[in-house]
C-alpha cells in the first residue's frame, strides 16, 4: 500500500492525504461534500481504467486471468481512492447528522418560544362567562347535503342493527 500511495502523482496523493481524519475534522457539511465528489470522481477514473484497459488486454492476452494482472495497478488505485471515498463518506454522514440534530434542536426552541406558557394566563374561576356563538354549518341546507346525511345515519343504523342482532 506504501509502495502504490508513493507511486501516486501529486494531484493524486494530494486528494488521498486530503481525506485522513485529522485532515477533514475541521471541515464543514460543504467542504466534505466538495471533497466527497473529488474523490468519487477520481474512484470512477480507475476504476473506468481498470475495467476498460482490462478488456483491451483480454482480447491482445486472449484471456481474462492473463488480462488482469496486466492491469493490477489500476485497480490497486481504485481501491486506494474507494478507502478514501468511504472514509469521506463516514466523514459526511457525521456532519450531516450533527447539522440535523442542531436544525432540530433551533426548530423546537422556535416552536416553545412560539407556544403558549399556560403560566402567563391569569388563572380565573373556571367558568365562562359567554355561551360562545352557535357553529351552524351553512352547507345544511343543499338538497344534496341533505340526502348525504340522511344516506349515512341509515347506514349506521343498519350497522348499529346488525350488531344488535348478534
Amino acid at each position: 500500500m506504501t509502495k502504490l500511495l508513493n507511486s501516486l502523482s501529486e494531484d493524486e496523493y494530494v486528494l488521498v492525504r486530503d481525506t485522513k481524519k485529522a485532515q477533514m475534522v475541521d471541515l464543514d457539511e460543504e467542504a466534505l461534500i466538495r471533497l466527497h465528489t473529488r474523490v468519487r470522481r477520481a474512484r470512477n477514473k480507475f476504476v473506468k481504467l481498470y475495467r476498460q484497459s482490462g478488456a483491451a488486454k483480454v482480447e491482445a492476452k486472449g484471456a481474462r486471468g492473463a488480462g488482469k494482472s496486466a492491469n493490477a495497478r489500476n485497480a490497486d488505485k481504485a481501491e486506494v481512492f474507494e478507502s478514501a471515498l468511504s472514509r469521506v463518506s463516514r466523514q459526511l454522514a457525521t456532519a450531516a447528522k450533527r447539522n440535523a440534530r442542531t436544525l432540530k434542536d433551533e426548530r423546537l426552541a422556535r416552536a416553545r418560544k412560539d407556544a403558549p406558557s399556560f403560566s402567563d394566563i391569569d388563572t380565573g374561576d373556571g367558568k365562562v362567562s359567554s355561551s360562545g356563538k352557535a357553529r351552524v354549518d351553512a352547507t345544511r341546507a343543499s338538497s344534496g347535503r341533505k340526502k348525504f346525511e340522511a344516506s349515512s345515519i341509515a347506514a349506521g343504523a343498519r350497522r348499529q342493527a346488525k350488531k344488535d342482532g348478534r
